[in-house]
């Protein structure tokens, strides 16, 4: 069987203040038909710059897979939702995977 090209798909990370947040953004996207399937990893920590300052928090973060075609209603639909005022939304290209669960992918956000 092997690896398919899966160029019309993206990943979005996405990090969120904590797991329920990440579950009722994840459950709405769904609901939205947004994503075809989200997973929360519920406790991170995180480093970063803000206000010329190193921070660090815990947070969670969401892998959500979509298509390319949603990216842009999708990264509209989480700055809408989302409770920071700069939320992290960086989209990553899918390059292959199987073909039963692109398949699948396709099917769940058309």
């Amino acid at each position: 069987m092997g690896m398919k090209s899966a160029t019309k798909f993206a990943i979005l990370l996405v990090t969120v203040p904590d797991a329920k947040t990440g579950r009722s953004l994840a459950k709405a996207a769904l609901r939205a038909r947004l994503i075809a399937c989200a997973n929360l990893v519920p406790r991170i920590e995180s480093f970063y710059w803000w206000q010329n300052r190193i921070e660090a928090g815990t947070e969670a973060i969401l892998f959500l897979k979509t298509s390319r075609a949603k990216v842009k209603s999708l990264e509209n639909f989480i700055l809408d939702q989302h409770p920071y005022d700069t939320p992290e939304v960086l989209a990553l290209p899918i390059t292959s995977g199987t073909q039963r669960y692109l398949d699948w992918l396709n099917q769940s956000v058309s």
